[in-house]
Formats: C-alpha cells, sequence, structure tokens
C-alpha cells in the first residue's frame, strides 16, 4: 500500500467516539499505531458498585445479620454461639473437635465457645473416667430450652426480611445462594 492509499484508508475508517469520559490519557494506556503517532485509548467506563451482585448480597446480608445479632444478644448470647447451640441440639453429646468439623472452625476457636457457654450454664463438659483429654460438651437443660427461642427469632428475623416473596421466589433465592456455595465447595458455616 502507497502513503496516498494508507491515508485514504485511514480517513475513510469511521471515527472513534469521542467521549471525554471514556477517553483516558494515561502513560499505562497509551498506545502507538503503526503510523508511529501517540493518542489517547478509549476505554470502558469503570463499573460502579452497584453494578455487583456481591455488593447487594453484602447489603442485604448486612442488614440481615446485624438485626439477627441485636435478637440474640438481647438473648444473652452471640451469633457464633447461637450456631454452636443449633448444632449442638442435634449432636447431642460430642467431642469439640467433632463440633469444630462440622461447623467449620478451629478446635481453639470452639473450646473458646463451649467455655463462654459453660460459663453461661447452656452447655456441660465432661470427661471419661480416667481419661481427662477425651471431653464430651451437651447442652444443658437451660440450653436447651434456649435453642427454639433463638430458632424462632431466626425465623422472625427471616421473615421480617424475606416475607415479602412469594414461595417461589424465597425457593428460587435459596437455591441460586445454595447453588453457589456448592460450586465453590464451602463447608463453613456462616458465624460474622
Amino acid at each position: 500500500m502507497q502513503k496516498n492509499e494508507a491515508t485514504r484508508f485511514l480517513l475513510a475508517r469511521p471515527k472513534p467516539r469521542k467521549d471525554p469520559e471514556l477517553m483516558v490519557d494515561h502513560p499505562s494506556v497509551r498506545r502507538y499505531s503503526f503510523l508511529g503517532n501517540c493518542g489517547r485509548v478509549a476505554m470502558k467506563k469503570p463499573s460502579t458498585l452497584d453494578d455487583h451482585a456481591g455488593y447487594w448480597l453484602r447489603y442485604v446480608s448486612n442488614h440481615v445479620s446485624h438485626a439477627f445479632a441485636r435478637k440474640v444478644e438481647a438473648q444473652g448470647v452471640t451469633v457464633a454461639e447461637w450456631v454452636l447451640l443449633r448444632e449442638m441440639l442435634d449432636a447431642g453429646a460430642a467431642n469439640p473437635s467433632h463440633l469444630a468439623e462440622t461447623v467449620g472452625m478451629t478446635r481453639g476457636a470452639i473450646s473458646k465457645l463451649v467455655e463462654r457457654l459453660c460459663q453461661k450454664k447452656l452447655a456441660a463438659r465432661s470427661s471419661r473416667e480416667g481419661d481427662r483429654r477425651y471431653q464430651t460438651v451437651e447442652l444443658t437443660a437451660a440450653g436447651k430450652r434456649l435453642v427454639p427461642v433463638l430458632a424462632q427469632l431466626a425465623d422472625e428475623n427471616d421473615h421480617e426480611f424475606f416475607g415479602h416473596l412469594s414461595p417461589a421466589h424465597r425457593s428460587l433465592l435459596v437455591n441460586q445462594l445454595q447453588e453457589i456455595v456448592r460450586r465453590h465447595g464451602w463447608k463453613d458455616l456462616p458465624v460474622n
């Protein structure tokens, strides 16, 4: 292609859109054309926060979680303690390492939670005769009475935030969230 033909070719091409918000003049985005001149490159506008599903999930989650935390704290427990109490109700007498695996926490974290629940007289430890290394923990009668109260608060909190959804839409939402959890292989229970 001769110089005149190249000039005609370049002049015949459609001109790029010159939206000032999309034009970037920064050394990291400068590009050189085959003619050797340096120019600004059009770039897509950065996405906004509310363009992201994760933003909306976090937005809703923060409000739902905060409201629930206030409700269970009024009953004298934290959300992490509630999660452990609920798991202990199903597990019965269990060793802390089993609970740690079930809940997806470290043994150290479970030990601290169990200690707090024991201090609140919601759980009790027991050990085998002659072997103090092997311990089991289980709910006390007070702990067993508290779990249904806390479960009712969880149900009410769920209804407060998602009760406006039809059963079909609520089921769809839960199924989609469960699919994300399965796809990523997440096992830890949310406690924060």
